[in-house]
């Protein structure tokens, strides 16, 4: 068994992903340390392959031409967390 070097650092990040990833790390049983980690191996190891994929506007109701129900300019954090859960199934189907 090898032995695995651990660093600490400090990694300044946006207030409202900060609180997603400890939702997420909590929904999940892990550590944000641990999300962190496995963001970093998939970005890593995907080596330039992926493009990123252009930011959508969110959803618009085709009746009142707004957004839809639910959803408000003010707090998109409800689409970007089902954006990230969809981009998460989408990498444990191609693995």
């Amino acid at each position: 068994m090898s032995k695995r070097m651990i660093e600490r650092t400090t990694v300044r990040l946006p207030t409202e992903l900060l609180a997603r990833a400890k939702r997420k790390a909590a929904a999940e049983g892990r550590t944000v340390t641990s999300l962190i980690e496995e963001g970093l191996r998939l970005v890593i190891a995907s080596n330039g392959k992926q493009s990123r994929e252009k930011h959508n506007n969110p959803p618009v109701s085709e009746a009142s031409g707004g957004l839809m129900p639910g959803l408000g300019w003010d707090d998109l954090s409800i689409l970007e967390e089902a954006e990230d859960l969809e981009q998460l199934d989408l990498i444990e189907r191609s693995e």
